[in-house]
């Protein structure tokens, strides 16, 4: 756990420091961006889903974190749009910020340092059964409806999640794809994939904050403003407590899947929110505070 956190707060530091000191910096992040999205991501979604077994045990938890993510998705709109008055690309960048999830980079090594190794698979399912599809579904969906380059008919926008989801093509593909065509080597390529893309994601985070501080003439970091804090609570007090509702009076679910619900805002929101031109400096904000915040939560109970 310990080593997660260094390498988030170092990948982020490191992307602040490149962008107030190297003039190519936010150029940098741009083209990171676009190889996440166009070769990083789908490989790793192919790979990952061409060998993943569903098993009926694990389909509960499943459908209701699905619930849970799309009630929440639906009560940042709601609240965004209606009390905060926000923007169509910041109300899209809000939503995505709580609906797309640190499950993968964050999320497996968090299972296995609080709970244990045998948590693993529990975590894995949970991160590709219900953060993969609902970045390439909800999250690219969102994008596609409320960015601002995404066209302005809705047809253009449906054009948009369609042809700039590489992603999504990428799951399909794994669909149809039997496994035994994906050779093992791959699926280990695919693991230190995730870690790079952990470095990479966390300094495009870093630019992008630094970015927006300095345009706005501001100190890196102050406090969060009421986007930042509705992003955060939902994000990490409302998804983990309905979870741990549904397992208290319904159905017990995986310790797993309770921890992976509470997990902060994923660094692929940054990768949808620049395809489609989303409030980049607004997910960035709102991804240093959730991961901040769950970071010291996460190390706090691995040391209890």
């Amino acid at each position: 756990m310990i080593f997660v956190a260094l390498a988030v707060v170092a990948s982020t530091a490191f992307g602040v420091v490149c962008e107030r000191r190297v003039d190519a910096a936010q150029v940098a992040a741009h083209w990171t961006l676009q190889l996440m999205l166009y070769a990083l991501v789908p490989f790793v979604s192919f790979v990952n889903i061409a060998h993943l077994r569903i098993t009926v045990g694990a389909g509960v938890g499943i459908g209701v974190a699905w619930v849970m993510i799309s009630c929440l998705g639906l009560a940042a709109w709601a609240i965004g749009r209606r009390w905060l008055g926000l923007a169509a690309p910041a109300l899209g960048a809000l939503i995505c910020s709580v609906i797309i999830v640190n499950t993968g980079y964050l999320g497996l090594p968090t299972a296995v340092a609080i709970i244990g190794p045998g948590a693993l698979g529990s975590a894995v399912a949970y991160d590709q059964l219900v953060s993969g599809p609902m970045l390439f579904l909800g999250g690219f969906g969102v994008g596609a409806a409320f960015g601002n380059q995404a066209g302005v008919s809705r047809l253009a926008r449906v054009r948009a999640f369609l042809t700039r989801n590489p992603p999504l093509l990428a799951v399909v593909a794994g669909l149809i794809v039997p496994a035994s065509l994906v050779p093992d080597p791959l699926l280990t390529a695919s693991h230190v994939v995730v870690a790079v893309m952990l470095l990479l994601g966390f300094f495009a985070v870093g630019v992008n904050l630094s970015a927006e501080r300095r345009e706005d003439r501001a100190p890196l970091l102050e406090a969060p403003n009421r986007q930042v804090v509705l992003a955060v609570v939902l994000r990490l007090c409302i998804a983990p407590l309905l979870m741990a509702g549904f397992s208290s009076f319904a159905v017990r679910l995986p310790s797993a899947y309770l921890l992976q619900a509470a997990m902060p805002t994923g660094i692929s929101s940054l990768i949808v929110g620049h395809a489609y031109g989303l409030d980049q400096r607004l997910i960035a904000t709102i991804i240093v505070w959730s991961t901040a915040a769950a970071l010291v939560a996460g190390l706090i109970v691995a040391a209890l």
